[in-house]
């Protein structure tokens, strides 16, 4: 007997084809639309953006060629409150947030979820790039598209009711299967960066919200080499967009090595200054197996991995790195993984 299972349809190809295998596996498949904005734009700008109207109908029209019946749930008020505000708050502690993860974590496994449940569903099926064995979060077989990073944060519990059928498939296979089925959404481009910023422009998102205050960029001495309008604006690692007075003495980029918010001061030097081996960590979620070896660690999403040993310590934990990184931010999630499966993750707290 099939179980009663809650697709979530974003309008995209990959939802689509996730639901359209549910439904065929036997399952009984119910699709629900997420309207994450309360003043949705009538069209998508290219590959930017999602939840606009465009996207609803899009999700629509491919539960009706599956033939499964079909709901919009709206969760603008929770989705600006647990991942916008919250986004916008982050950056203005000076640390940079994923709102992806913060939407898996608080919106389709913690609302989605919930409600499904309460609702006699007995799972949530998603269009992510991750695999499920045995229970345990494992990575895509397309690791180009492998999303196990931005779903680390879910807890074993919240695993046991999910299903994600595109994990043992490339995205190109994904794509011509929404051909032959027939799904309209098999062209249409993903959506990337921020689904919440349309156009791209995080700094003037910030702006907008933060408002301008300037404030000096120093260098690794503490002598002004520049300005800005906001310390929100930046990011640890970046190296673009600083708008500095004077070259460094032996000409090479500067990079953001931190910021301080407080005082709303950037501090930029050489790359070689961004390297760090101890990472410290809180709010950890253990959804893996207890036994492991060849950990790694991955510190952003679609970022190296890197070889690390790590220790508990009381609500946290420090991770030491084999080999230094760079650009490591507070407020990024570092997932560790034993091969390709998860073991856990936690919040970036600092780094050095």
């Amino acid at each position: 007997m099939g179980l009663r299972v809650l697709a979530a349809m974003s309008g995209g190809v990959d939802s689509a084809v996730a639901a359209a295998r549910i439904a065929e596996a036997g399952h009984d498949v119910t699709g629900v639309h997420l309207a994450l904005s309360a003043n949705p734009q009538s069209h998508r700008t290219g590959a930017r953006g999602c939840c606009t109207i465009e996207d609803s109908r899009d999700a629509r029209r491919a539960a009706d060629v599956i033939g499964i019946p079909f709901y919009i749930w709206d969760m603008a008020e929770r989705f600006q409150r647990d991942v916008v505000e919250d986004f916008v708050s982050e950056y203005a502690a000076g640390r940079t947030p994923n709102p992806c993860l913060r939407c898996n974590e608080k919106i389709k496994f913690a609302a989605v979820l919930d409600r499904a449940l309460a609702l006699g569903f007995d799972a949530v099926a998603t269009g992510h790039h991750a695999r499920l064995v045995d229970g345990v979060l494992s990575r895509s077989v397309d690791q180009s598209k492998d999303q196990s990073y931005v779903l680390g944060v879910l807890t074993r519990e919240q695993l046991s009711h999910a299903m994600f059928p595109l994990g043992d498939s490339t995205k190109a296979e994904v794509r011509e299967e929404a051909a032959r089925r027939g799904l309209t959404v098999a062209d249409k481009p993903d959506s990337h960066d921020i689904c919440f910023i349309a156009d791209g422009d995080t700094r003037g998102f910030l702006a907008k919200r933060l408002g301008s205050a300037e404030g000096p960029i120093v260098d690794q001495n503490g002598e002004v080499v520049g300005t800005h309008q906001g310390a929100h604006g930046f990011t640890v690692g970046q190296r673009k967009g600083l708008r500095i007075d004077r070259p460094a003495p032996d000409g090479r980029p500067r990079y953001v090595l931190s910021i301080e918010p407080v005082s709303n001061t950037v501090t930029v030097g050489p790359r070689s200054a961004l390297e760090v081996t101890t990472i410290t960590c809180g709010r950890p979620v253990w959804n893996g197996p207890s036994r492991y070896d060849d950990l790694t660690v991955q510190l952003r999403a679609h970022g190296e991995v890197y070889p690390c040993r790590f220790e508990e310590t009381g609500d946290g934990l420090t991770i030491e790195l084999d080999r230094p990184a760079t650009g490591v931010a507070a407020g990024q999630a570092a997932v560790l993984y034993s091969g390709d499966t998860v073991i856990g993750s936690a919040t970036i707290m600092s780094a050095g």
